[in-house]
Parts: C-alpha cells; sequence; structure tokens
C-alpha cells in the first residue's frame, strides 16, 4: 500500500509543484502568460483523450506494466521539462524555442501520466476482500488530494542554487524513478482474487482530491445495457452544472499565480513570486481538503444543497481574490474560493452517480471524468487572455458561471435519492 500511496502521491504532487512555479518562469523568460497557461493546457488535453484508453488497458495488459508506463512518462516528462526549463533561464536557449520544447515533453505527462491511477485502483480493488476494499480505495484516493498539498508546499525548498526554478522539476523527476525502482522491486505481480477495473482519473491540479474509484464489472452482459447517453435526462443537470462550475475553478487556478505576481509587485522577482504562489495554492488545498474530507461527511450533505452552498462561497471567494490587494487578503479569498469549490465538485459527481443505477456507474463515472478534465484544456488560457484586459473582467465571469449555477441549479438540480438497481 505503501508503493501505491507513493505513484499517485508523486504524479500529484509534482503537478501542482510545477503549476505554482510555471507563471514565475513565464516571468523570468518574458513568456506572454497566455502561453505558459496554454502549456498546462496542452497537458490537461492529452490526459483527458488518454485516460480512457489507459483505463481499458489495464486490464489486458497488467496493472503492474500500466503502473509502471505512467510513473515513466512521470519522470521523464520532469526530468526533460527541467533541463530544458534550467536550459532557457540560463540563456542557452531562446525563450520562445524553450517553451515550445517545454510544451512537448509536457506531452509525455499528459500522454502517458494517467495510466497509473485506473492501473492503481484496479490492483487494490482486485486483490482486496470486499469488505475492506471501500477503505482501501479511500486510502490510495486520498494521496491524489495529499499530492496537491505536499507540491505547493514543498515546490519552494527545492528552487536550488545551481538549478534555480528548474529545481523542483529534477527534484520530483528523481522522486518519480525511486518510486519506479520500489515499483518494480517491492510490488508483487497483480494476479487478481477479484475482477475489477479502475476508473478514470481527473488531471491533477490544485483542486483537491479527484477522488477516484474502481468499479467492479457490470452484472449484465454489455450487450444486453443499453448505452448511457450524454443528454440522458438523468444525468444531463448534473453534468451541465459540472461543466459551467468547473470553467470558473479553472479559470481560478489558471489565473493566480498571475494575479500574485502583479498585486504584490514580483515580475522582477520571480523567486519569491514562486513561493508565494506555492502558499496560496497550498491554501487553497487545504480548503478543499477540509469541504470535502471534513464539511461533506460531518453534516452528511446530500448532493443538491452541497453544490450550491459550494457556488455561493464560490462566489464570495472569487469577487475577494479578485479586489484583494495584499497577501492576506488574496489567500482568504482564494481558500474562500476553494471551499466552495471543494463543495462544489464532489457534489455533482455524487448527484451524477445517484441519478442512475448501479449498471450505469460505470458510463457515468467516465462522463463526469470527463467533465472535470476538459475545463482545464482551454478555460485557464480564456481566463488568462481576459485577466491581462481587465483583472475583474476574468473575475466577473468566474463569478457568473456560479451565479448562473446556483439560479438554474435551485430548480434544476433535483435527484438527491440514488435511483434502483
Amino acid at each position: 500500500m505503501a508503493v501505491l500511496f507513493a505513484i499517485m502521491l508523486v504524479a500529484a504532487a509534482g503537478n501542482t509543484a510545477m503549476q505554482s512555479i510555471l507563471p514565475a518562469i513565464g516571468a523570468k523568460l518574458h513568456i506572454p502568460d497566455v502561453w505558459v497557461s496554454l502549456a498546462f493546457s496542452w497537458s490537461a488535453l492529452l490526459w483527458v483523450l488518454t485516460a480512457p484508453h489507459w483505463a481499458r488497458q489495464s486490464d489486458k495488459r497488467g496493472r503492474k506494466a500500466l503502473m509502471a508506463l505512467g510513473v515513466i512518462g512521470f519522470f521523464s516528462s520532469m526530468a526533460l521539462c527541467g533541463l530544458t526549463l534550467w536550459a532557457g533561464l540560463e540563456g542557452y536557449l531562446a525563450a520562445g524555442f524553450t517553451f515550445i520544447v517545454f510544451a512537448i515533453f509536457r506531452s509525455l505527462y499528459g500522454g502517458l501520466g494517467s495510466a497509473s491511477p485506473p492501473a492503481v485502483q484496479a490492483y487494490v480493488a482486485s486483490r482486496t476482500d470486499p469488505e475492506q476494499r471501500t477503505q482501501a480505495l479511500s486510502l490510495v484516493s486520498s494521496s491524489f488530494g495529499l499530492g496537491t498539498v505536499i507540491g505547493p508546499a514543498i515546490a519552494p525548498f527545492f528552487i536550488l542554487p545551481m538549478v534555480g526554478l528548474a529545481g523542483p522539476l529534477l527534484v520530483f523527476a528523481l522522486i518519480g524513478l525511486i518510486v519506479l525502482v520500489m515499483l518494480r522491486w517491492r510490488l508483487p505481480d497483480d494476479v487478481p482474487r477479484f475482477a475489477a477495473r479502475g476508473a478514470i482519473a481527473s488531471y491533477p491540479l490544485s483542486a483537491g482530491p479527484s477522488e477516484p474509484t474502481a468499479e467492479e464489472e457490470n452484472e449484465l452482459d454489455p450487450a444486453e445495457q443499453e448505452p448511457l447517453h450524454w443528454r440522458d435526462r438523468r444525468v444531463r443537470p448534473w453534468l451541465l452544472a459540472g461543466f459551467f462550475g468547473g470553467q470558473a475553478q479553472a479559470m481560478m487556478l489558471g489565473v493566480v499565480g498571475f494575479l500574485i505576481l502583479d498585486r504584490l509587485h514580483l515580475r522582477l522577482k520571480p523567486d519569491e513570486g514562486a513561493a508565494i504562489t506555492g502558499i496560496v495554492l497550498m491554501a487553497g488545498a487545504f480548503a478543499t481538503l477540509l469541504a470535502q474530507w471534513g464539511l461533506i461527511p460531518i453534516l452528511k450533505l446530500t448532493p443538491r444543497p452541497t453544490v450550491l452552498a459550494g457556488a455561493a462561497l464560490a462566489i464570495l471567494g472569487i469577487l475577494m481574490t479578485g479586489l484583494a490587494q495584499d497577501l492576506h487578503a488574496i489567500v482568504i479569498g482564494f481558500a474562500s474560493a476553494s471551499l466552495g469549490f471543494g463543495l462544489f465538485r464532489p457534489g455533482f459527481t455524487a448527484g451524477a452517480s445517484l441519478s442512475v443505477p448501479r449498471r450505469d456507474q460505470g458510463a457515468v463515472a467516465g462522463m463526469t471524468a470527463s467533465i472535470n478534465g476538459s475545463a482545464y484544456i482551454i478555460s485557464p488560457a480564456i481566463g488568462v487572455l481576459l485577466y491581462n484586459w481587465h483583472p475583474m473582467v476574468a473575475y466577473g465571469l468566474m463569478a457568473a458561471f456560479c451565479v448562473w449555477l446556483m439560479v438554474w441549479g435551485w430548480s434544476a438540480l433535483r435527484q438527491d435519492q440514488p435511483a434502483n438497481s
């Protein structure tokens, strides 16, 4: 379990560590903000496109092999991206060429990194007794959420004298290599005891845990089932809620690093900006975990009030962040918005799941994962473009998405009870 936990944690921590330092690197290289944002968008797009394929392949090629593939994609991408950025920061490569090569090497993470999470989930589910399965899956799933906290928290400590801002990427590449060695050396071969397959995991960002679960094989023959469609009236309201709320969350995460550099006047001090961005992202990740691991289970919230309360909190936090002029206000605003999105995201996921019977859980899980991941493909770049035009235009659009979600969702989101199997 320690090895499996490490595989999931490192993938999320490394990605969020990079997210915290990339705006500062872009400022140091004088790369336009939108191109920095698009580097993440490209990786997210590849993750969304390849994750379903790797989830299917884990059954055919073995879970351990797919875990190794994902870890190889992670550490090779981190190492090559780190060396590329170091060469650009040292002046060995032109700034524009540096980011083109960086985006190419990010493809390794977006295309291969998505192989690990479903393989880990399926490995755990196929080797644990049913009464232990939920606890075991919750443990490995929690590592994704924990990684979103750890990544931004420790990234500033890896900004080293010799390699500068590229240090966190190179250190996480080394950690990924160590995890791969432990995977090959310590993890038993995946001889399944139970039939199970892993669900698609969302692209890891400082949005908190993606709540991956493992799905058992359907009891009915797939040929006898009627496929679940995107326009099915049972799931459509929840998917729409996830889509619009997801756009606001993705824009907020895409813009916050540049907001910190501007409001705190750190464009000429990118190293300090990277450290402060890590603090803000860590505060947001903690707030998300508070919502998902604390408020929801303690208050026993059902999907509809969770989504609506989350949207209301997000509106408040978004506007506070957009108007903030110092670090304290930025942290409070971003954490408040993250708390809201931490409620909204599992609310819409659970609502979609409860709206269909057990035989459709695999299909609806794929839909919600696609909705979660697709928000990060273009919305962060749009948010950055609007932010550069006028900051409050970007934050006003984020708030408008959440206002629409509250007004429309009040009447549209009604399914709080499980469907009959």
